[in-house]
């Protein structure tokens, strides 16, 4: 059964109270869009007339532009670069009034930039300019400073790692980070990529899309088989004892586990445009509705609903409150 209105309207009037701090890798989001009048003489490409650019904060700075919309704080902890671009992020940063006291400078990598080519609405390409290898200790070591002086100084409600494989996270990063948490009792939701994935051991809420899960476990599992899958979900939470895990399955909803309940949720039907983003606004939302309380089931439709609802913008775009509240 769905939520009603009222229902989630507590659940957004909780959110204000509340205080996230996010860790992990942040980026600029650069959008060129144009027109596509005519094909390329020097080679079979169509040739985009440049109308507007726009530059967006991405990666774990957009989850915390989720947190922001949906009502609570976000504290945000990563590395950028000393260069033009993480002058822009900086700037971005500011401009939607969000805090910056956990961004540290390296001058020995640049701010991860993606750009995406758009016309008429549909991506034509993406290219990404970035240094993706480990930020080194030192600068781990400042992170890590930075994170125990938040904690220390703060009442923190949820905290989300945001991992893009861009070299922010390490696994001695993410142990004791998590062993802090969980000392002080603070929920851990994790948003992984391949390269850190066993090392989140011991954490509230994993959710990796199944892409992730499957390169991650090494899995050769037929999307459509839900009871392989939780099969496969079961001995993963085990083993990592890890308290829930979500996998959202795009056109197939979501599926997530707890180790006593399992549960599937499709998809809606929905108008797609963009699904970059997505991901970010689900472990968003995850993240605050585990710190308020909410069911297994809630987690899961409520999250679902989300992350279709930015699927249907062009670009990565945070979740409009209002507009899921029109949901019900």
């Amino acid at each position: 059964m769905r939520l009603k209105k009222t229902d989630v309207q507590n659940y957004l009037e909780a959110f204000k109270k509340m205080k996230v701090l996010i860790i992990g890798d942040v980026m600029v989001d650069s959008y060129l869009v144009g027109k596509v009048n005519r094909i390329s003489p020097e080679a079979p490409i169509p040739i985009v007339s440049v109308t507007e650019r726009e530059y967006r904060l991405g990666g774990a700075a957009n989850v915390a532009l989720n947190i922001r919309a949906l009502g609570a704080e976000a504290i945000l902890c990563s590395v950028i670069g000393e260069d033009e671009k993480g002058k822009i992020f900086k700037d971005l940063l500011t401009a939607k009034n969000l805090r910056n006291e956990g961004i540290i400078v390296s001058n020995l990598r640049k701010t991860t930039v993606k750009t995406r080519v758009i016309s008429g609405g549909q991506h034509l390409l993406r290219v990404d300019d970035e240094h993706s290898h480990f930020v080194g200790k030192e600068f781990s070591n400042i992170l890590l400073q930075k994170f125990v002086e938040i904690i220390k100084t703060q009442k923190i409600d949820a905290i989300i790692f945001e991992d893009y494989d861009k070299g922010v996270l390490s696994e001695e990063l993410i142990v004791k980070i998590v062993k802090i948490a969980n000392e002080k009792n603070i929920p851990t939701c994790v948003d992984p990529k391949k390269n850190n994935f066993y090392f989140y051991k011991n954490v509230s809420l994993f959710k990796p899309n199944f892409k992730e899960f499957t390169e991650g476990t090494k899995s050769d599992i037929d999307k459509n088989k839900l009871d392989i899958l939780q099969e496969h979900a079961s001995e993963f939470l085990n083993n990592q004892g890890i308290e829930i895990l979500m996998i959202t399955l795009s056109e197939l909803g979501v599926f997530i586990a707890n180790g006593v309940e399992n549960l599937h949720l499709p998809a809606e039907i929905r108008d797609i445009s963009d699904v970059s983003g997505a991901g970010d606004t689900v472990i968003s939302l995850a993240a605050l509705l585990l710190a308020a309380g909410a069911s297994l089931k809630e987690i899961a439709n409520l999250s679902n609903i989300a992350g279709g609802l930015v699927c249907e913008k062009t670009g990565v775009v945070p979740i409009d409150p209002k507009e899921f509240l029109e949901e019900f």
